[in-house]
């Protein structure tokens, strides 16, 4: 009988890549339906190697651990993911913080193209007195999100909507959120990015077509001294702080923690609430 060392250690040389262990550890658990660290625990316990083969087999293809598992964590939040929803990332965990900071007090909270539910259940997680609608254009990806705040126990909480950004909505709102596509057409991505649902990846040549969109809307969606963050790609600030200037908007930029570039609060001009350095 193969050992759990001994199956990890053979299932990390065959998958390579950035976090081979990482993923063997995280897909064996899961067969086992125990968190990683049981594995540790009982190092001797019995599993079915074929049903970890199966896995692996998948994993080695390209597919996402997420996809596999069919779960990510995100903001201590254990979300349900699919291929009809971006993976959350810990990057995106920053556009939550600049959320926070920007406005602790806010009572209503819009997610434009909500995915997983993933920026909007997080903020509602932190602000107790807050109520939010998630927006997007999939309805599968709504489905999912709906699913999550079910779970969670965010059903009255929060609502989910089938919508083209903020195109139609009449209400204004405290605190925005919104993960655009923002990836270059011609973007040279790893096959397992490119299993991601691509309306949700990629946006014109340069990346931009989304944000050109989005930022017209924003200004007749905030409330008084409503604030907007928006995640960008790591060399998008100026371009985005651009068209954030031309819709009326001022923009203050704020790094992930590998000090990349990694969101724009947006407020309107003279209601600058945040400290954070000006693009």
């Amino acid at each position: 009988m193969i050992t759990i060392a001994e199956a990890l250690a053979a299932a990390a040389a065959r998958i390579g890549g950035a976090t081979p262990r990482l993923d063997a550890e995280v897909l064996l658990a899961h067969a086992l339906g125990v968190d990683r660290g049981a594995l540790f625990l009982n190092p001797d316990r019995r599993f079915d190697p074929q049903a970890f083969e199966i896995l692996i087999v998948r994993r080695v293809a390209g597919d996402p651990v997420a996809y596999i598992t069919g779960t990510r964590e995100f903001w201590s939040l254990d979300l349900a993911v699919t291929p009809d929803v971006l993976i959350p990332r810990p990057d995106s965990e920053t556009l939550v913080e600049a959320a926070l900071a920007a406005r602790p007090d806010a009572r209503r909270v819009l997610d434009l193209g909500t995915g997983s539910g993933a920026l909007l259940l997080a903020v509602l997680s932190e602000l107790s007195a807050a109520t939010g609608l998630g927006v997007d254009a999939s309805r599968a990806a709504l489905a999912v999100a709906a699913g999550n705040a079910a779970r969670l126990g965010f059903a009255d909480r929060a609502a989910f909507g089938l919508g083209d950004w903020g195109q139609g909505l009449a209400e204004r709102f405290d605190l925005i959120l919104c993960n655009p596509p923002y990836v270059e057409t011609g973007a040279d991505l790893t096959p397992e990015v490119r299993r991601e649902p691509a309306a949700a990846l990629f946006a014109g040549a340069d990346g931009l077509d989304d944000y050109r969109r989005l930022m017209p809307q924003l200004p007749g969606l905030l409330a008084p001294e409503g604030v907007a963050v928006l995640e960008i790609g790591a060399s998008q600030a100026a371009a985005v702080g651009r068209l954030a200037a031309a819709a009326g908007l001022v923009a203050m930029l704020r790094h992930d923690l590998a000090g990349m570039a990694r969101a724009l609060v947006l407020t309107a001009k003279g209601q600058i609430r945040s400290s954070v350095s000006c693009v």
